[in-house]
């Protein structure tokens, strides 16, 4: 029993310190531009050693792309939570915008790490490599519900793909908007669009 608030605080302590990294990441991305700041100013800012610095991240890219990294864990884990009879684009669309809306209730700092991510290759190449990541979570998720074969039924993949463009088009559009348009009316546009395809769901096999 006396070790749980230990754990805590020690979470706590991990959260701080890689809040305080991203912060000074944004500050000086905002300030200098992506190209122009080095890891030694990041940790120079945050008050850390470059030792603590590659303790939470790899690179300085994943300073900034962290900030979005745990939301496919999230969708999978709000698809898995939903109604079995629940029609796939009900589910999904409840499961993107949960990771959205957790995303965008932070507004400033969700912005400015958004534009960076989509404005800034190399950025941008490494939030690709982490949806591709999503996108198989998620597949296996939708073909466990659906009860498929993940080898040998492509419903799943082309459903988590297509599911994950809606999301990735949304930030998209938010972030062009400066954040001025609604996150939730711009997933209702989208899952609108691309329900009748979700719902079809997998041919039948003759």
């Amino acid at each position: 029993m006396t070790s749980r608030p230990e754990v805590s605080l020690a979470q706590r302590k991990r959260e701080l310190v890689s809040n305080e990294l991203t912060e000074a990441a944004l500050h000086l991305l905002a300030l200098k531009g992506f190209d122009a700041v080095t890891v030694d100013e990041i940790v120079a800012a945050a008050g850390v050693s470059r030792r603590t610095f590659f303790r939470y991240f790899a690179s300085k890219e994943d300073v900034v792309v962290q900030f979005l990294a745990d939301m496919g864990t999230g969708i999978r884990a709000e698809l898995a939570a939903r109604p079995i009879e629940e029609q796939p684009s009900v589910a999904l669309r409840h499961a993107v915008w949960v990771s959205v809306a957790s995303c965008t209730d932070h507004s400033d700092k969700a912005l400015r790490v958004v534009q960076l991510i989509l404005r800034i290759p190399a950025l941008r190449a490494r939030f690709v490599e982490r949806q591709a990541q999503w996108r198989d979570d998620l597949a296996a998720e939708l073909a466990r519900r659906l009860e498929l074969d993940p080898g040998t039924d492509l419903y799943p993949q082309l459903a988590a793909g297509i599911a994950l463009t809606a999301f990735d088009a949304v930030l998209r559009r938010w972030s062009d908007s400066d954040g001025t348009e609604d996150p939730a009316e711009l997933i209702d546009q989208a899952f609108t669009i691309i329900a009748p395809a979700l719902d079809g769901g997998p041919p039948v096999q003759l």
